[in-house]
């Protein structure tokens, strides 16, 4: 019986601790009720966007780029291939801003694995200004974007980012996905960055160019499979620190198969376990599903009705995570509290897949987290 009670207190303790995490993201990640306005000494910004294909809502995301409420910057878009399909559409946008220093340089230099690193070289060396932001071609700017950003900037700041905040869903599958991203993986990356753990998003990146030059340079970051996981080590190693802005920007989600969310999650725990195994470990302990099988074993222990604890535990930090989504204005439906179960019961196989196997596929590109056998490139 004593054991039963021990049992029950750890998993009052995986409880607290969801709680905890939402709250952080609650203060962490309210909307702006006005936009920010520029700095009067807002120096100039390159804003680099690697391209690839025709993502949902392209013409929207792209588009973007170009009505950012900011004195002074320019667009560098970023393609590996000429014959590439969103080529077209960047080149109609550029000629429909002229009034946005834009530009479209097309081929890649292979410096990695990684394409979309590969495919952001060459904007890199071509940025004119110190301050470089690499934003993935998804991301739907708000006019204030860059200055949001730049908030989040303070005198130990070696990197700003921002995780995607999954919007606009058209079908259910893209809701699963937005159960993933926003009240799970955002919350928990606020309390990270709280407890100034914080890691690199490869989203939204706001880098100074002397801090990543220091680190060795853009090609250094093919030091790992993932470019925010290298970027992580650069900032470290420098001493500094990871923020992250206090909103995240949104990805409009669009349609999504099953498929699409399975493999994009076993892709990122593969590479979370691959580049930093020491917090992967733990990892388990932070959806609701742990919590929900503790308080379970401790139900059987003691004698109380098992299911009605489960399903206790399971109501509480659900609620937890419906508050979030509410008091940040994310996106939320009927069907997400039955998604976030649907979330749960596959986190288990998510994290035992990514400790038993190494390899994946990226847009179209074969990758490896293996060190013993790295994809051609």
């Amino acid at each position: 019986m004593t054991f039963g009670y021990g049992v029950g207190l750890v998993c009052l303790i995986l409880v607290i601790l969801n709680f905890i995490s939402v709250g952080i993201a609650i203060r962490r990640a309210k909307p702006r009720k006005t936009p920010l306005p520029p700095r009067p000494d807002a120096p100039p910004v390159s804003l680099v966007r690697p391209v690839c294909g025709i993502d949902n809502f392209c013409e929207e995301t792209l588009g973007s780029s170009f009505r950012l409420d900011y004195p002074h910057y320019e667009v560098i878009f970023c393609v590996a291939r000429a014959s590439d399909p969103v080529v077209p559409i960047v080149e109609r946008l550029i000629a429909a801003h002229p009034n946005v220093a834009a530009r479209l340089i097309i081929g890649d230099e292979k410096v990695s694995a990684n394409p979309k690193l590969n495919n952001c070289v060459r904007g890199w060396d071509a940025a004119r200004y110190d301050w470089i932001i690499l934003a993935d071609s998804n991301v739907l700017m708000p006019r204030d974007y860059i200055q949001r950003l730049f908030a989040s900037w303070g005198p130990k700041t070696g990197l700003v980012c921002s995780m995607p905040q999954g919007s606009h869903p058209k079908n259910i599958w893209a809701e699963f996905e937005i159960a993933f991203l926003n009240t799970y993986q955002a919350r928990w990356q606020y309390a990270a960055d709280g407890t100034g753990t914080g890691f690199a998003q490869g989203k939204n990146m706001l880098w100074r160019r002397d801090v990543l030059e220091a680190g060795g340079g853009i090609r250094a970051l093919a030091a790992e499979i993932a470019e925010d996981a290298a970027s992580t080590k650069v900032v470290r190693r420098a001493g500094l620190k990871i923020n992250l802005v206090d909103s995240p920007f949104q990805q409009p989600l669009g349609r999504r198969t099953f498929q699409d969310v399975w493999h994009r999650q076993i892709r990122w725990a593969r590479m979370r376990r691959k580049t930093f195994p020491a917090y992967y470990l733990p990892e388990i302990l932070a959806g609701c599903a742990t919590p929900a099988l503790v308080g379970s074993y401790a139900a059987d222990l003691i004698g109380w009705n098992v299911p009605l604890t489960a399903g206790l535990v399971l109501l509480s930090l659900y609620c937890a995570e419906t508050i979030l989504a509410f008091a940040n204005k994310w996106y939320f439906s009927w069907r997400l509290p039955l998604l976030f179960l649907l979330r749960d019961l596959m986190q288990p196989a998510i994290y035992l897949d990514a400790w038993l196997m190494d390899d994946f596929v990226w847009r179209g590109t074969a990758m490896t987290v293996s060190e013993e056998e790295k994809p051609s490139t």
